[in-house]
C-alpha cells in the first residue's frame, strides 16, 4: 500500500485560489469504511459553499470557524474499492462503486459503508460521480418533499442545471407531467431528457402566464415565495431545493426558513428541503439509470490537477448538468 497520495487541499476559506494540488499521508480505513481508489468525482455548489465559508452560516453549522475542517474538497465519487475495513462484509477489493465520500478530490478517498453502492453497469466511472449528491438530492425532493404521484403537473426551475437535470428525468419516470424552466442556451437541453414542455425564463415569466402547478421544485433561488405561491394549486406544495441567493451571513436560508413560517397558516405546503446521505436511495438511482430512465448529463470534465478551474466554471453558474473531475 502506498504511503502519500495526491489531492486537492485547502487550509483557509477563500475563493479557488486556496485550493492546492498536494502529496499528503494516505486515508485511514476505519473498521465500518471502504477505501476507494478514485477514477473520477464530480463538483457541485456544496464545494464552492465549503471552500468559501459562505454564508457564513455554513461555519457555525460545524463546518470550522475560521478554517474547513475537513482539508479536502469533493464528496461525490465513483471507483474501486481498494480495501475494506473489518465491518464491511457487502463489498470486496476490487468492486466498482460510486457513492459519497470524505474527500474525493484525491487518488484515494474513505467512505462509510453505507454511502457507497455498486456503480450502475451502463455508467462510465465520470457518468456515475455526477449522480450521488445531484441524483440523491433530486430524487428525495421529489419522492419525500414533494411526494410526486403520477399525472401530477410538476414545475422544475433550474431544470438545466445539476440537479434540475436529474430532477425532470426522475420526474418523468414518476409519471407526473414535467414543465422545465430554464435559460434560452439550456432549452433543447431539457426538452431532450425528456420535459413535456419548456419555459425559457429570459423571454417568458411563468409566474404570469397563468398556468398553475401541484408541485414546484426550485433548485434557482431567484423568486420570492410569495410569486412562486401564485403559480401553485390552492392545495400544491413548495420544495426549495438548496440555498442559493441572498446575503453573506444566511445566503438563500432566509427566504427557505421564511417559507416555513408562512406554511402552517396556507392551504398550500411550502418548505425547505434538505437531502440526506443514503445507500437505499444509490440503490433507487442505480435502478432507474440500468432501466433507463435516467442519464447522467456531463457539462465538462476536468483533470484532478484543475480543480480550481472546475470550481471556478462551477461558480459562475451557468453548467450544464454536472461538472467531472477525472483522477
Amino acid at each position: 500500500m502506498r504511503d502519500t497520495m495526491k489531492a486537492i487541499v485547502q487550509d483557509t476559506y477563500g475563493s479557488a485560489d486556496v485550493l492546492k494540488l498536494e502529496d499528503i499521508d494516505m486515508p485511514v480505513v476505519g473498521d465500518d469504511d471502504v477505501l476507494v481508489r478514485v477514477l473520477a468525482a464530480s463538483a457541485h455548489i456544496g464545494d464552492w459553499h465549503v471552500m468559501t465559508g459562505l454564508p457564513y452560516l455554513i461555519r457555525i453549522m460545524g463546518f470550522g470557524l475560521r478554517a474547513p475542517k475537513a482539508g479536502i474538497r469533493g464528496i461525490d465519487v465513483a471507483g474501486r474499492v481498494e480495501a475494506v475495513g473489518e465491518g464491511v462484509m457487502q463489498l470486496q477489493p476490487g468492486d466498482e462503486v460510486f457513492g459519497t465520500c470524505n474527500g474525493s478530490f484525491a487518488e484515494y478517498a474513505t467512505a462509510r459503508k453505507d454511502k457507497v453502492a455498486p456503480k450502475p453497469t451502463n455508467l462510465t466511472f465520470e457518468q456515475a460521480a455526477t449522480v450521488p449528491t445531484s441524483g440523491s438530492t433530486a430524487l428525495q425532493a421529489l419522492r419525500h418533499g414533494g411526494k410526486v404521484r403520477p399525472g401530477q403537473k410538476v414545475l422544475i426551475i433550474g431544470a438545466g442545471g445539476a440537479v434540475g437535470t436529474f430532477a425532470v428525468q426522475i420526474a418523468k419516470a414518476f409519471g407526473a407531467h414535467v414543465t422545465g424552466v430554464c435559460s434560452t442556451s439550456k432549452v433543447d437541453l431539457v426538452r431532450s431528457i425528456g420535459a413535456d414542455a419548456v419555459i425559457d425564463y429570459t423571454r417568458d415569466d411563468f409566474t404570469e402566464m397563468g398556468q398553475r402547478y401541484d408541485l414546484i421544485l426550485d433548485t434557482a433561488g431567484a423568486r420570492s415565495v410569495s410569486r412562486l405561491r401564485r403559480t401553485l394549486t390552492p392545495r400544491g406544495t413548495l420544495v426549495i431545493v438548496g440555498a442559493e441567493g441572498g446575503g453573506r451571513w444566511f445566503g438563500g436560508f432566509g427566504r427557505n426558513i421564511r417559507a416555513q413560517m408562512l406554511s402552517p397558516f396556507v392551504s398550500q405546503k411550502l418548505g425547505l428541503f434538505a437531502s440526506k446521505e443514503s445507500g437505499e436511495d444509490l440503490v433507487v438511482l442505480k435502478e432507474l439509470i440500468e432501466a433507463g430512465k435516467v442519464t447522467p448529463v456531463i457539462d465538462k470534465t476536468y483533470p484532478l490537477s484543475e480543480v480550481p478551474e472546475a470550481i471556478r466554471h462551477l461558480e459562475e453558474g451557468h453548467a450544464r448538468g454536472k461538472v467531472v473531475i477525472t483522477v
